[in-house]
């Protein structure tokens, strides 16, 4: 018999998370599947943890992982992988968009292709805007170009890995992770599952604009160094106009086809155009220098407050 233990990170879901915990407990009622379900708490204000307490107290193959503040999603489900002792994993948020009955196909899958991992790919998006369908879609394929490891196109973390990832995954170091990418950087053989996903059942989205801008630069960031090379592009670039301007004003001042002392516009925008390429460029280098000046701090990357039904 195999172990499979689903992670799901939880902040604010107390409308939802009965109904969470019901679907999954469902789902994982799997012939030769013996199935657990890992809760981490991340931080919430709300009543989400003490539901969660009593789902572990009256269900003992309901785990929970309680931090003592608000970490963020991507360093509970490493919470979640780290704590996972299973054959198995499935990560799955708890808002439901992403449907539990669809874990045994994974498995399935999993087993019909002898795969490590399956992906799950979003053929459709219920219940969100166009503008979050359409830089999600930009997103991912601008990455895959300006990345050297290929990513999956229009996934999410929702995904089955087998004991070989979980294990190769919990050696990694970094702290600022994007964990579909790294998933993706181990390698191993993985496999689609194509789904529509649906639209959440309660409560508010838990990535608003601010968020998806962050998330979206520390997977480019820890990615690429293709920003590096882009600012030493721009670098060339303006430093190769400032010379063409130069000799067209050093040679229109000699025959006379240019009056450069009063040009005083051409001065102006040739001061802001050079400004905002240096600015770019040091901007880009801080990014990179932020994310050495965290790793080498080394933090942990979630601090836990408690446990339930941990051996």
């Amino acid at each position: 018999m195999k172990t499979l233990s689903v992670i799901v990170p939880c902040y604010n879901e107390e409308e939802i998370i009965l109904q969470t915990y019901s679907r999954i407990k469902n789902a994982i009622q799997i012939p030769q599947i013996s199935g657990t379900i890992i809760f981490i708490n991340d931080g919430s204000t709300d009543g989400s943890l003490s539901i969660l307490k009593d789902i572990c107290a009256i269900d003992s193959n309901v785990k929970l992982i309680s931090f003592s503040r608000n970490f963020g999603h991507q360093p509970a489900v490493t919470a979640g992988i780290n704590s996972c002792t299973s054959d198995l994993a499935i990560i799955i948020d708890a808002d439901l968009q992403d449907p539990p009955e669809l874990i045994p196909l994974l498995i399935e899958k999993l087993e019909k292709e002898q795969a490590n991992s399956v992906y799950c790919v979003r053929k459709a998006r219920v219940g969100e805007s166009w503008f979050k369908l359409f830089s999600a879609k930009l997103f991912y394929r601008f990455l895959n170009n300006m990345s050297e490891v290929k990513f999956p196109l229009d996934t999410g973390d929702f995904r089955l890995i087998d004991r070989k990832i979980i294990s190769e995954f919990n050696g990694l170091k970094e702290k600022g992770k994007y964990i579909r990418g790294l998933i993706s950087w181990l390698g191993f053989k993985q496999v689609p599952f194509y789904y529509e996903r649906d639209a959440r059942v309660a409560g508010v989205t838990k990535y608003p604009l601010k968020k998806m801008f962050s998330f979206a630069s520390t997977a480019l960031l820890y990615f690429s160094k293709k920003p590096l090379m882009l600012a030493i592009s721009l670098g060339f670039f303006a430093m190769l106009l400032g010379l063409i301007l130069a000799i067209w004003f050093i040679f229109g001042k000699i025959y006379g086809y240019t009056n450069a002392e009063t040009g005083w516009t051409s001065i102006v925008i040739i001061i802001i155009f050079f400004g905002g390429v240096q600015l770019l460029t040091i901007g880009v280098l801080g990014q990179y220098i932020g994310i050495l000046f965290e790793e080498v701090k080394e933090r942990p990357e979630y601090i836990v407050g408690e446990k339930c039904n941990f051996k």
